[in-house]
């Protein structure tokens, strides 16, 4: 079955057009969903809208939208009005300007769309637009139309089609200031750092997000399977306690665990719990490095 296109218009490059489909690149079908039930009936419930003040049901044909100007005051919107302010582009993905990639700061990415051509005919100028992106390494930046707002979107060249990402406005996102301001300057040891750097350095990997695993879903299948059979639901293990009582420690201990697990890495001669002359540190750290990891337990 061909996948059902969100959005159809036509992709705009100056005089350059071509009839495009827009299609969703995620879904959330798969998640496990829940019915909100009557507990004594086992019946499925409904929502309803009640009046705040009269405590009545509201049906759909009364409600209405309406902006709050002050305390209880607002200003009823029409359907038809929101309609009659639509913006004209509505069917257009018209691109104006090429940005670096790399200067597209990663809080204003929202939802991911694949775009391709809609018909035969828009083949080839849709191959221009992709093509000449991918060859000067350069995203698109444009207007699109959906469900009556306008977006800025991004466009990047991916395989035989085009990635859309819809970007979010300067208002949407939150500047970082107010929220690190209290974070203070500090002058960290120069053995702490070397120890977290062997950390990182162990457990440095590619990004493949095919080994991502849902847990907390996978703990609400097997739940879900366990009540279906009659069977109590098993209660998860307990975390347990640390012993570790500061950052050092803990940074030693978390090496100590990695090399138990069988590490290839050493950790550097820095990571000793006692602090050696520079002749004896050097004497231990060759023998460290000469001495297999120990297997895991």
């Amino acid at each position: 079955m061909a996948p059902r296109a969100n959005w159809k218009g036509c992709l705009k490059l100056s005089l350059v057009s071509c009839a495009v489909a827009l299609y969703p690149a995620t879904s959330s079908s798969a998640r496990v969903r829940f019915h909100t039930l009557n507990r004594e009936t086992g019946n499925r419930v409904k929502r309803q809208f009640i009046d705040a003040e009269t405590g009545e049901v509201v049906e759909s044909d009364q409600q209405v939208k309406g902006y709050e100007v002050g305390k209880g005051s607002f200003i009823l919107m029409e359907e038809e009005e929101l309609e009659a302010v639509r913006i004209e582009s509505t069917h257009t993905i018209d691109i104006e300007s090429f940005v670096p990639r790399d200067q597209v700061d990663e809080r204003y990415l929202d939802t991911p769309y694949y775009i391709a051509p809609d018909d035969k005919v828009a083949q080839e100028a849709f191959a221009v637009i992709r093509d000449s992106m991918q060859e000067k390494g350069r995203a698109g930046v444009a207007r699109v139309v959906m469900a009556r707002r306008e977006r800025m979107v991004l466009l990047e060249p991916l395989g035989k089609g085009i990635l859309a990402t819809l970007l979010r406005y300067p208002y949407e996102v939150r500047g970082e200031e107010a929220y690190f301001e209290d974070i203070p300057e500090l002058k960290l040891p120069a053995e702490m750092k070397n120890l977290a750097g062997h950390i990182i350095e162990t457990k440095a990997a590619d990004f493949e997000p095919s080994q991502f695993e849902d847990r907390y879903e996978k703990a609400v299948i097997e739940l879900i399977r366990s009540k279906q059979g009659g069977k109590a639901p098993k209660a998860p293990d307990a975390p347990k306690p640390s012993n570790v009582v500061n950052l050092m420690e803990a940074l030693r201990c978390s090496i100590a665990a990695d090399r138990g697990k069988g590490a290839s890495k050493k950790a550097p001669a820095k990571a000793s719990a006692r602090r050696a002359p520079a002749k004896s540190a050097a004497k231990k750290s060759r023998t460290a490095a000469r001495s297999p990891a120990r297997k895991a337990s």
